[in-house]
């Protein structure tokens, strides 16, 4: 069993105050924040949506399972984790890319929206039950953009005793972007399905990174372990909204669980989803020694408030406001100390802010 890590404890008058601030602070926010109208007659955008991205290869009966594991942790990944506050020059989002991504590859008029007809970058609209489910529906709602059919007959294949390598589903699959998206594949011979999770910035450091993959695969393996599943606990328009919400506000935001309503991120983190985290990568065969390093950078990046996010803001308003410089040169001094920080390889929330 993991150990039992919450460093903070949270009464019902810290939330109350908490939630008092937090409202505070996104009022302000709400008024200092950039916007950002701009046009772009190509996908070339979504360049700067760089991400991590998480495989996870499971069963097929296991699939569902992880899926919606995935699903229901998807806003709180992006919150803790959240590093991609500027856009061309613009305060926003403190996970911009989430919106970046979703709004560079729609290119579906006002009438097609309203029709129903869903986008190309989506969350989904349910939870499933089987691996069939998401690859039925890329055929019923995605036309394919590349109408390139491969040699091999899946049946005469199987006929054969051969495995299908299904060239066609998983090009079609690859033009769809879901957040957490299936995937088959054939390696050395044998078949595979896999989570591809992919709601995660890049960095800041190689130490950010291992520790959001071990939140990730540890929380999703006790998830799925649990007798009562939180996806039959929590709506699938939740899981979406906390996403979004999360993209919003980052670690600051407040964020939807079952059994705790609305909650800070990390109050949610440190009293239920970080010693869930230690439990499942426990089952999964990982002992503390590995465990605690990389699950203490989570716990100490709610403990501070503080992640990349947090810290490219308060750097960027730190030079503009002590040394008069304009956005451009601040943002410019910010990305010199940023890679610097980078190479020590010290965990974001370690960074101080120059």
């Amino acid at each position: 069993m993991g150990r039992d890590v919450p460093a903070l404890v949270f009464t019902r008058e810290d939330r109350r105050r908490y939630r008092f601030k937090m409202q505070e602070c996104l009022d302000a926010f709400a008024q200092m924040l950039d916007r950002l109208r701009t046009y772009a007659d190509t996908i070339t955008p979504e360049a700067a949506c760089t991400s991590t991205q998480f495989h996870l290869q499971v069963s097929p009966e296991d699939f569902a399972g992880y899926w919606n594991a995935a699903q229901a942790i998807a806003g709180v990944q992006v919150a803790l984790a959240a590093n991609s506050p500027f856009l061309f020059g613009k305060e926003l989002w403190h996970e911009t890319r989430i919106p970046l991504f979703e709004q560079a590859t729609d290119t579906r008029p006002e009438e097609i929206k309203v029709q129903g007809v869903r986008p190309r970058v989506w969350f989904g609209e349910r939870w499933i039950t089987s691996v069939f489910d998401l690859f039925e529906e890329n055929l019923r709602y995605f036309p394919a953009l590349l109408p390139l059919c491969d040699e091999q007959d899946p049946a005469e294949t199987l006929d054969r005793g051969d495995i299908p390598e299904l060239a066609e589903l998983t090009l079609h699959n690859g033009t769809i972007y879901r957040w957490n998206r299936p995937v088959y594949a054939v390696a050395d011979g044998r078949p595979h399905v896999r989570v591809e999770n992919r709601v995660l910035p890049a960095g800041p450091t190689v130490a950010d990174t291992l520790a959001n993959g071990a939140f990730y695969y540890g929380l999703t393996r006790a998830l799925v372990e649990e007798d009562r599943p939180v996806w039959s606990r929590m709506s699938f328009s939740a899981a979406e909204e906390n996403l979004h919400t999360a993209a919003r506000h980052g670690i600051e935001a407040l964020l939807y669980w079952p059994g705790m309503g609305e909650v800070p991120v990390p109050e949610l983190v440190l009293r239920r989803l970080l010693p869930l985290a230690h439990r499942g990568l426990e089952l999964s065969g990982m002992d503390a020694a590995w465990r605690e390093p990389l699950l203490g950078i989570i716990e100490q990046r709610c403990v501070t408030a503080r992640n990349g996010a947090v810290w490219q803001k308060e750097t960027v308003r730190k030079l503009e406001d002590t040394t008069h410089a304009s956005r451009h040169e601040a943002l410019r001094r910010m990305t010199e100390l940023y890679i610097d920080y980078m190479h020590l390889n010290a965990p974001v929330h370690t960074w101080p802010v120059d």
